[in-house]
């Protein structure tokens, strides 16, 4: 794990990220690969949350959307990524790998970007309605695996 503490708030973010993602690769390290593609949850309407498969495919994807959408706040012209189911817990620590390095070079990019911000314009909006500053949305990005790690832990309990 590199440390980036040094940095103040986008170092602790950043650190925090790379932990939540370290984390729940270890908890992939046991999963096999019928264990990645059974559907668990049948009676879901979100089809992100039926395998351990979709969900990864999830998270990846959204890991790439938040960065995508603060670089739009910037200007940048962006295309969100399709969900790609992976065949392999190896391809998806590879997929996580990669999603992080690409949060990383958001920061290389725009070096003074601003965390805070109280301007509604500048802020990312979900399609709830929420509005996220920058540091919120990394904030949320963190979480958002901390959840989805768990239940992926939870889906293991039920098939085990």
């Amino acid at each position: 794990m590199k440390q980036y503490r040094n940095n103040g708030t986008k170092g602790a973010l950043l650190d925090e990220y790379e932990r939540a993602i370290k984390d729940l690769k270890k908890v992939l390290k046991s999963v096999s690969e019928s264990e990645l593609v059974q559907i668990v949850d049948k009676d879901t309407l979100d089809e992100d949350c039926r395998s351990i498969q979709s969900i990864l495919a999830h998270v990846v994807r959204s890991g790439y959307v938040y960065v995508m959408r603060v670089r739009m706040i910037q200007g940048e012209e962006c295309i969100f990524p399709e969900r790609i189911p992976l065949k392999s817990v190896k391809e998806y620590s590879k997929a996580l790998d990669k999603m992080f390095e690409f949060n990383l070079q958001l920061f290389d990019d725009y070096p003074d970007l601003d965390l805070e911000n109280t301007d509604n314009d500048s802020k990312v909006a979900f399609s709830s309605g929420q509005l996220y500053d920058f540091e919120q949305l990394f904030e949320h990005a963190i979480v958002h695996i901390l959840r989805h790690r768990r239940q992926i832990e939870r889906f293991l309990l039920r098939m085990r």
